[in-house]
């Protein structure tokens, strides 16, 4: 392990930063669009149409870091029920596995933090609370089923695309476009999380932990159901990334960086 700690801890790191972005920028929209005192909340009355603005802006910081330079040599997990389900199919190593996820909750932590430094109880207080997610008025068995559904539809899509040729491309975008409906459509439901280390960096930081069991539980039934719906199918299992672009270097397939081209000697005659 510590071997392996060496020779890939610039990817745990990006793993850590990943996530930290996420919720620095999900903490800072839903402060403008949520904090009573938000002008924008005023000038915005519908619940419907904030939700709408706060996926939008979600599902594309989700898209950004996933093609990020940082991103395309990680593989853009941010999440550590999608680390574990490619662990289950094979294709993260165990020890990569386990930094992955103590690193995505470590960058998740701070993130969280860096926001509450920076806008205190605006942020931490209710009704925020660290954007802490809780289950909706339908209670905890709903909010239960929503979180695995959201996971296994969301893992189930990133498979299908990641392992067509054509279609590999649209893995982030149909990733981020996922995201962007749960929020809009779910949240009501169970506060929308599909991820065990954005909802712990919320608890950590806003002291709300109800039903945090659910989103430890069901993010990684769902993505772990969808790997082995997608394996019966016998479908091929893509590489544990997201966006697998040749020129970055891959630690769960080996594959190395591309060489840049060399430049053309210039002839001064």
């Amino acid at each position: 392990m510590p071997h392996t700690f060496r020779e890939h801890w610039p990817e745990y790191l990006m793993e850590a930063a990943g996530l930290g972005l996420f919720m620095l920028s999900a903490g800072l929209v839903a402060t403008l669009l949520e904090h009573p005192a938000s002008p924008v909340r005023h000038a915005l009355p519908s619940g419907l149409g904030r939700r709408a603005l706060m996926g939008a802006a979600m599902g594309l910081t989700a898209v950004a870091i996933i093609h990020s330079p940082w991103g395309r040599r990680s593989g853009a997990h941010i999440n550590p029920a999608v680390t574990l389900t490619f662990l289950r199919l094979g294709k993260v190593k165990p020890a990569d596995a386990a930094f992955y996820v103590a690193f995505q909750c470590l960058g998740g932590i701070a993130g969280a933090w860096l926001v509450a430094a920076t806008l205190g109880g605006r942020f931490t207080l209710p009704p925020l609370s660290a954007i802490a997610t809780v289950p909706g008025p339908a209670g905890p068995a709903a909010a239960f089923a929503v979180e695995a559904l959201m996971a296994f539809m969301l893992m189930a899509t990133v498979l299908a695309t990641a392992a067509h040729p054509r279609w590999m491309r649209f893995t982030g975008l149909c990733a981020g476009g996922l995201v962007a409906l749960f929020i809009t459509a779910a949240a009501p439901l169970s506060g929308m999380s599909i991820n065990p280390a954005r909802t712990l960096a919320s608890a950590v930081t806003g002291g709300v932990w109800t039903h945090a069991w659910i989103y430890a539980v069901a993010p990684p039934l769902g993505m772990l159901l969808a790997a082995e719906a997608h394996r019966r199918l016998r479908r091929p299992v893509p590489c544990a990334k997201l966006d697998h672009d040749p020129r970055h270097p891959c630690l769960f397939c080996g594959h190395r960086a591309a060489p840049a081209p060399a430049l053309e000697k210039i002839h001064v005659h």
